[in-house]
């Protein structure tokens, strides 16, 4: 049976390692109930979570990513009062702080399809529905994840990055996410080779519009278009 219900939740302002600990209990308990489900003749439905969220300042490095691309040392983290941690999801070093929404589904795909490179896509496709709404046109950079602003060449701008994108998926049960940035400060990426990825920048929505924007109104954006994409509803409770 197919569990299309997901429960959405607003963590608001939450230290890294609170929200990580969170997750990995989600995770677990999902996991552990389909393990359950395998010696039952009625299968009980595996839950999908979606967990908003922002973050004080911290870099976090994924499991393919290398140290030497975090360019501070520890009394330029106490400086710059951010934390840093090394964690299990793919991808390289990024940054995450207020003003930038941070998303983490903890989905068990098997309700919906088991292809993690589709649930990939579908998330970059709810960021750029989102961006759109907001009047930001956004797209995809070939053999990169996350998403990506063209260059302009009339205003001198090349490549820029707007959202991050790294995700774990044990027996088809997700963690990790994306962040957004919304009205994030991005003189922190200056601190990293963001993503391991050199020569391309980093840009977010109050940058390419020129005012800062409402967190909420975004989140509604994206938590409405990750929920159509995936054809789940909401579960109100």
């Amino acid at each position: 049976m197919q569990n299309k219900e997901v429960s959405s939740v607003d963590l608001g302002l939450i230290d890294y390692e609170e929200a990580w600990d969170l997750q990995e209990k989600i995770f677990a308990e999902t996991v552990e109930l389909k393990l359950k489900n395998r010696d039952l003749e009625e299968k009980l439905p595996t839950p999908n979570h979606l967990l908003f969220c922002q973050h004080p300042h911290v870099y976090t490095l994924g499991k393919s990513g290398k140290e030497e691309h975090l360019l501070i040392d520890d009394k330029g983290l106490q400086n710059k009062q951010a934390k840093f941690y090394r964690i299990n999801r793919g991808g390289d070093i990024t940054y995450h702080g207020p003003g930038q929404l941070v998303v983490y589904p903890i989905f068990d795909l098997d309700n919906f399809f088991t292809d993690i490179h589709k649930y990939m896509r579908f998330l970059e496709e709810a960021v750029i529905c989102t961006l759109a709404d907001f009047g930001i046109q956004a797209g995809r950079v070939e053999g990169l994840t996350g998403v990506w602003l063209e260059a302009d060449q009339e205003r001198g701008r090349g490549e820029r990055k707007i959202c991050a994108m790294g995700v774990k998926a044990s027996r088809w049960v997700t963690m990790h996410g994306l962040a957004l940035n919304v009205n994030t400060d991005l003189t922190y990426f200056g601190n990293i080779v963001a993503c391991g990825i050199q020569d391309k920048a980093v840009t977010s929505m109050e940058a390419e519009l020129g005012q800062s924007l409402d967190m909420q109104e975004v989140k509604t954006s994206l938590e409405k278009h990750i929920i159509n994409l995936f054809q789940m509803h909401k579960n109100e409770q």
